[in-house]
């Protein structure tokens, strides 16, 4: 009698489970595609791809002269990864991705992305090198220059003659297990210098990371980074891997200190693993990389450059 009983109980909590509503979950989505003056994008494909429910789908449209793309889902799960992506012949194309956390919110659900496409403008033959694994320098506590044409630290270190980068690395490793580490990137000549590039939030996945030409002033002479874990202080740790950082070497100034000829290039990544590029041309600003064209011959796979 008692099993009969026990299967009866199952069978209609099993019935009340089955017959309460299902929660339905919906997410909107917009994509603005815009170039790089603002102007909205037409014919440019546009893909809104979603994870959830253990399910991965995109959706894809051409845009329109107003270059938008709406979009909406319906989903019974709390949380999705919702990718936007848009491509045209010509630019580079662009991917980013927003991550819908529980609890649901009608509000944070309701997105909005103004992705810029950039022009493919003209991609030239560089100079450049990856460090992927670090650039290791050959004495701690010293100014070490490091020659970018050549892609080597300079005489009696290594095979390069211009320092172009002059790198110091102080480290210290403490008895308690700690360690303190303190990178100075500095430079040769009067008027070389180093800047942070800040990508705007619409260029963000972009295929060209940096601008297509680097500006002619806001350098400065000297950056420092620091990591450390020192006992009772709060860990340091100010490498990141995504900076871009803009560049001048090979300096001339005239007497009034205006700059008659210079070398430009740009850094993704942050020192000492970093990739570096630099336009072998005299005055020419233009940091647009063509992966096909390296100027470095001999490199090894991982220290192959590949993005523009």
């Amino acid at each position: 009698m008692k099993p009969l009983i026990y299967l009866i109980c199952f069978v209609l909590a099993r019935a009340v489970v089955l017959a309460q509503p299902t929660q339905v979950y919906q997410w909107k989505a917009k994509e603005h595609i815009i170039d790089e003056s603002g102007n909205p994008v037409a014919g440019a494909l546009a893909i809104i791809g979603y994870y959830t429910n253990s399910v991965s789908t995109t959706t894809k449209r051409i845009t329109g002269t107003n270059g938008l793309f709406e979009f909406q889902h319906d989903t019974l799960s709390e949380g999705a990864d919702v990718s936007f992506e848009a491509r045209k012949d010509g630019y580079y194309s662009i991917w980013q991705q927003v991550n819908l956390q529980s609890p649901y919110d009608p509000a944070k659900w309701n997105i909005e992305k103004t992705l810029v496409l950039k022009k493919i403008g003209k991609p030239i033959s560089m100079d450049a090198k990856k460090y992927a694994m670090a650039l290791k320098l050959p004495e701690f506590g010293k100014r070490i220059g490091y020659d970018l044409v050549v892609g080597d630290w300079v005489g009696p270190r290594g095979k390069g003659v211009s320092a172009d980068l002059i790198i110091e690395q102080d480290y210290t490793n403490l008895p308690s297990g700690g360690y303190y580490s303190k990178i100075t990137v500095g430079f040769q000549n009067a008027g070389d210098g180093i800047q942070l590039y800040s990508i705007p939030d619409s260029e963000v996945g972009s295929g060209l990371r940096s601008p297509h030409e680097v500006p002619l002033s806001g350098y400065q002479s000297e950056i420092t980074r620091e990591t450390s874990a020192l006992p009772g202080q709060p860990t340091k740790f100010e490498f990141d891997p995504k900076r871009i950082y803009l560049f001048r070497v090979r300096t001339a100034l005239d007497h009034q200190g205006n700059v008659v000829s210079a070398h430009y290039g740009k850094i993704y990544g942050d020192f000492m693993q970093f990739s570096y590029y630099l336009n072998p041309t005299p005055n020419d600003r233009n940091v647009e990389f063509d992966p096909k064209q390296n100027l470095l011959v001999g490199l090894r796979s991982f220290e192959q450059v590949r993005e523009p």
